[in-house]
């Protein structure tokens, strides 16, 4: 008699299921030959600015916490995987990202583990394949950003919650939890919210249905609540060497305490709904289902599954309605999946069409993966990271070859770029100045201080629809600039202007834009010398 306490799947898998292991090799191949062109590419962004030179740290020193970035308290597992991986074969950029390509075949197996054992092969296939293709997900599968690590932790977690009854089964749920958290501290809320789940059922059924499985049921409880404890060691020990808990001041402002007001937190949530059931191509499967649940009359699909999957999904849009002060969509990295599987789910039991609802879904994904939705989006969002990266690229090389001598202005993350050989972008240092963007306000600043640099890099910070196309921009922009920074970066002519120089050097690509900016200070110099005398 199977146990009445344990989640039960939507559709039973089949009788003798492919070997996952036989499928791994298969998923990295299908993975590595779309990114392959994408694997040389140089660090962007925050891998660049934070968890590249993190795990370098590691790897150079040992040090769990690092010394070449300001540390920000983030568990330190991505930076030992990645730092071991150096130490087999050498640090090089593109075999990281094929590594990064190994850990999200690994991510896409745990996840068509689950939407097999809840769906059946069919579903499986679909959710699988639309995982991969979707914008987020593709362009994250070669990051070195510790959410793809989180996020192949904890879909397996997941998988482990909704299998069949097994012993052992709480004890690796509660180890995949904890290698989850102590690689993103976010990953916690996962299972925190399992375990509230867990204990609203254990309070509220029948004490009758409770008899035959109460041990079982405490013992999950204390696996989904086990996480918190290395994760608390974790920042204990971080407290201990730094004298900071949850990071630099700074960043826990930035990150949390700035954000505990009601407006802002409200904002964040239609932000983190949107990007649940709008962003990059996921309208389509919204509206798929929404036609298929109408009438409301029709029979719901109230099971413990669809409850469970929901009750995760709540918790994490609630908790990144909060935290962080960038409404980053990669935070969410390991709810698409299981949006996914309620879609394919609900549609194969409503519609005979769900091979063609998914088609159109996996067309919707391929051209957002290309083309810019009609709102700002960071530009790892899709393939625009691609052109940014490309564009920093050419314009390190103008500065290396016709300015080697130069302080060059410009703004995060150029700055670590060209002060850091190993990113990939300069064969030696050149020595920069920052401003924070490229807003009016801040081209005034550096207009004030004309001695500190004789060479501008000034970028697009983020994508904006161009002018005169669709734009949804104006309906958030003056939210987005008070609680998330948003801002609107000059033109490199209007930049120019200001600073009183030349734009020697500019490229656009697919909306991105980067330009190089000269400042003749000493013949400016001798003309004021000479004026004087």
């Amino acid at each position: 008699m199977p146990e009445p306490t344990r989640f039960s799947a939507i559709a039973a898998p089949a009788a003798r299921p492919i070997p996952l292991w036989i499928l791994y090799p298969l998923f990295f191949v299908a993975i590595y030959i779309p990114h392959w062109r994408l694997l040389p590419l140089p660090w962007f962004w925050d891998e660049a600015g934070y968890y590249i030179p993190a795990a370098l740290d590691f790897f150079h020193t040992g040090s769990l916490i690092p010394t070449s970035t300001m540390t920000n308290a983030h568990p330190p597992l991505p930076s030992i995987l990645l730092g071991e991986w150096w130490r087999l074969g050498g640090y090089h950029i593109a075999a990281t990202r094929s590594f990064l390509c190994m850990i999200a075949a690994a991510a896409l197996l745990g996840v068509f583990r689950l939407a097999r054992t809840l769906g059946g092969d069919a579903v499986a296939v679909g959710v699988t394949v639309l995982t991969a293709i979707y914008p987020v997900w593709f362009v994250q599968s070669t990051m070195a950003h510790a959410d793809l690590f989180s996020a192949a932790f904890t879909i397996w977690a997941i998988s482990l919650v909704f299998d069949r009854p097994a012993a052992d089964k709480p004890v690796v749920a509660a180890t995949l939890f904890t290698l989850a958290a102590l690689s993103k501290e976010t990953a916690i809320v996962t299972p925190i919210a399992l375990a509230l789940w867990e204990l609203t059922r254990l309070l509220t059924e029948r004490p009758d249905s409770l008899k035959a499985a109460n041990a079982p049921r405490w013992r999950w409880l204390c696996a989904y609540l086990f996480p918190v404890i290395p994760l608390a060691l974790w920042y204990a020990y971080h407290h201990h060497v730094t004298g900071f808990t949850f990071g630099n001041p700074e960043f826990l402002r930035y990150n949390a305490t700035a954000n505990l007001t009601p407006v802002r937190i409200l904002t964040s949530l239609l932000h983190r709904v949107s990007h649940l059931t709008l962003h990059m191509g996921l309208w389509v499967p919204t509206l798929l289902s929404l036609s298929v649940l109408w009438p409301l009359r029709q029979k719901p699909l109230p099971t413990q599954t669809h409850l469970t999957l929901t009750v995760i999904l709540l918790a994490n849009t609630l908790a990144f309605s909060v935290l962080g002060g960038a409404l980053l969509t990669r935070y969410l990295l390991p709810l698409y999946p299981l949006l996914l599987i309620l879609h394919l789910t609900l549609w194969r039991a409503r519609t005979r069409l769900w091979p063609a609802f998914a088609a159109l879904t996996a067309a919707a994904f391929v051209a957002a993966l290309f083309f810019n939705p009609p709102y700002a989006i960071a530009p790892e969002d899709n393939l625009t990271y691609r052109d940014f990266i490309l564009l920093h690229q050419q314009a390190a090389r103008v500065l290396t070859s016709r300015y080697p001598a130069a302080t060059v202005l410009t703004a995060w993350p150029a700055t670590t770029e060209l002060a850091n050989p190993i990113l990939g972008y300069v064969p030696r240092p050149l020595k920069t100045t920052t401003i924070d963007n490229f807003s009016a306000e801040q081209v005034q600043r550096a207009a004030a201080d004309p001695g500190g640099y004789d060479t501008a890099l000034v970028f697009s910070t983020k994508w904006v629809p161009p002018v005169g196309a669709l734009s949804f921009l104006h309906l958030t922009e003056r939210s987005d600039a008070k609680y998330y920074d948003f801002h609107r970066d000059l033109s490199p002519r209007e930049i120019a202007t200001l600073l009183h120089g030349e734009v020697v050097w500019q490229q656009y690509r697919n909306g991105e834009w980067a330009a190089i900016l000269h400042f003749n200070r000493v013949v400016e110099a001798r003309l004021m010398s000479g004026a004087a005398r």
